[in-house]
């Protein structure tokens, strides 16, 4: 019996601390993408195409199930937009796989408008209207060290 107890406290142990890294919002700290910190990706977004709105950066695990699903983002960080280049730090919960998507929400009502806001995913797989713009988990899944791991985004607009 002891040793069922102790089990059922451990499995709940876990799902709280994974519950806790899921659903972040936070700001744009670029100190934690410093040399020393981590894990964390450095995401270069490129291609913003004006100061107006904001740029939400999300990250996910890199699993089918988890990918782009409502809700299921780990970390969101979101941030005015600056035409041309702009840099966001994102911390990850662990090494591991992960998946990234960039939106540049135009007018900043928080909705996407297909005709007029940006986005972009981690390793920049090509978007058709075929996939409705979501690109399989396994085109933007990279690895994410101890440390700072650096990717570049380029954002497309219709």
């Amino acid at each position: 019996m002891k040793k069922c107890v102790a089990l059922v406290a451990v499995v709940g142990l876990i799902l709280v601390s994974g519950a806790s890294a899921a659903n972040q919002e936070l700001n744009n700290d670029m100190s934690r993408c410093t040399s020393g910190n981590g894990p964390a990706v450095l995401v270069q977004i490129r291609g913003v195409k004006e100061s107006s709105g904001k740029i939400r950066v999300q990250s996910y695990p890199a699993i089918p199930g988890a990918w782009l699903a409502k809700g299921r983002w780990l970390q969101r960080v979101e941030s005015p937009a600056t035409e041309g280049s702009m840099n966001i730090c994102i911390p990850v919960p662990a090494e591991g796989k992960y998946g990234i998507a960039v939106r540049h929400d135009r007018n900043g009502n928080g909705k996407t408008d297909i005709s007029q806001d940006g986005g972009g995913f981690s390793n920049n797989p090509s978007i058709s209207i075929l996939n409705l713009g979501k690109p399989s988990v396994n085109k933007v899944a990279f690895e994410a060290g101890p440390g700072v791991t650096r990717i570049t985004v380029n954002l497309k607009y219709m």
